[in-house]
């Protein structure tokens, strides 16, 4: 089975809570706090693997979660850091944001890796609060929540030439004489429903990866049929062989043939419109007029195509220099990255806790990822952890923004479960 898509859900381990505690030993009457650290939080690492050819590995598991770092604890012990959690993938896997459909990162070499989700950084214990003024807090950071997203793979083939052309033209057939690729063969449409991939190595040529892409016809970059699936799997190669059947054995005109596959590559990305193209008449030897290969070369010509060659795969007739000029092409065609536009690029958004303030009568009500954050951090029922937690509130602004709402003495704030009356 051959999978080529996939969504899934990756989050990062949350970072550990700092520790409150304070060092209690015999003979040691001002021990003070010593409550250590949490451990950070592991990361989500997506690396690629040579092993892999497919994404099927992810239709039975979607879910991805890192480990969490460890709540720090007395004797100012520092919690273990979470695992890295280290996810393979093909090479020539495209990693986008499910939300926006942008682009993260193109995973097109062997060793690749990306973080793709950072871990939640590990709280701060009370020991990290003392002050002059503040020697025994009894209170402590928590640890900061991992990163979480949906995103989709996608995976596009890496080939050096990618063999196109209408269904039941030979392109499999091709494939399997010129490598030991053992695609299915068969006499009618689609035979072929996913991507193969063979070896070409000939005596005197430098050996190139080859893929015969499946299900393009006309109206393929609108969806129609399977071309839409595999038009992406063309975007990696350097060269095309455009297979056509000048025998005419479909009922078709090879050259409406050939210009309707063109139609639908300048649809789908102009880029692989432009890419070199070698045309490969096939089934000559089903064709027993000589003049019908030669108009046909003649109007390729005329259209820009100089390398045309009359080629039979069952009976590998024209093959061999079919490949000679692929592989002369292809040693003066650069290897390429896939392009990726700035609109295209994924930008993460910096991670920040905020907050809003809203009315309902005398009550203001502040609710927001910032809340949550300092209510885990304080004790509201110790009047030292209150004051860090109204000094909190000056500091980010949250009061002066009360005031500007127009709050008057005696008004009640209320965060999450937890209310008390302003007082300027």
């Amino acid at each position: 089975m051959f999978i080529d898509t996939a969504k899934i859900f990756i989050k990062s381990g949350n970072g550990g809570n700092g520790s409150v505690s304070f060092r209690r030993e015999k003979y040691v009457p001002l021990g003070g706090p010593d409550g250590g650290d949490g451990g950070d939080g592991g990361n989500v690492i997506l690396v690629t693997d040579e092993n892999m050819t497919t994404l099927l590995d992810f239709t039975y598991k979607r879910k991805y979660v890192a480990e969490a770092g460890v709540g720090g604890s007395g004797s100012k012990c520092y919690g273990k850091d979470g695992e890295d959690l280290y996810i393979k993938v093909p090479v020539g896997t495209v990693v986008r944001d499910a939300e926006t459909n942008k682009i993260i990162v193109d995973l097109s070499h062997l060793g690749d890796k990306v973080v793709l989700s950072k871990g939640g950084r590990g709280g701060k214990g009370n020991v990290k609060f003392c002050t002059p003024t503040r020697q025994a807090p009894s209170f402590a950071e928590p640890g900061m929540p991992g990163e979480e997203r949906w995103i989709n793979l996608e995976l596009k083939l890496l080939a050096d030439v990618g063999l196109i052309g209408f269904p039941n033209v030979g392109k499999s057939t091709l494939l399997s004489v010129v490598s030991k690729a053992k695609p299915k063969i068969a006499n009618y449409h689609f035979t072929t429903i996913k991507p193969n991939l063979g070896v070409v190595s000939l005596p005197g040529i430098q050996g190139f990866v080859m893929a015969d892409i499946p299900g393009i016809i006309e109206g393929a970059a609108e969806g129609v049929g399977l071309g839409i699936q595999f038009l992406r799997h063309i975007e990696r190669t350097r060269l095309l062989i455009h297979v056509v059947d000048i025998s005419g054995s479909e009922g078709r005109d090879p050259i409406d043939d050939f210009n309707k596959i063109n139609e639908e590559l300048r649809k789908y990305d102009v880029k692989l419109w432009d890419r070199p193209q070698i045309v490969a008449a096939n089934k000559s030897d089903m064709c027993f007029d000589e003049e019908v290969f030669e108009n046909f070369k003649t109007k390729l010509n005329e259209m820009g195509y100089k390398h045309v060659f009359k080629i039979s795969a069952a009976t590998r007739q024209g093959v061999d220099n079919l490949l000679k000029e692929a592989a002369r092409q292809l040693s003066h065609i650069p290897i390429f990255d896939l392009v990726i536009s700035e609109e295209e690029k994924f930008v993460p958004q910096e991670k920040r806790f905020t907050y809003n303030i809203r009315q309902e009568g005398n009550v203001y009500i502040v609710e927001g990822s910032f809340v949550d954050r300092l209510l885990d951090s304080v004790n509201v029922n110790d009047p030292e952890s209150l004051m860090y937690f109204h000094k909190v509130l000056r500091n980010k602004g949250v009061i002066d923004e009360l005031i500007a709402r127009g709050i008057q003495d005696n008004d009640m704030v209320r965060l999450k479960n937890f209310e008390f009356e302003f007082l300027l």
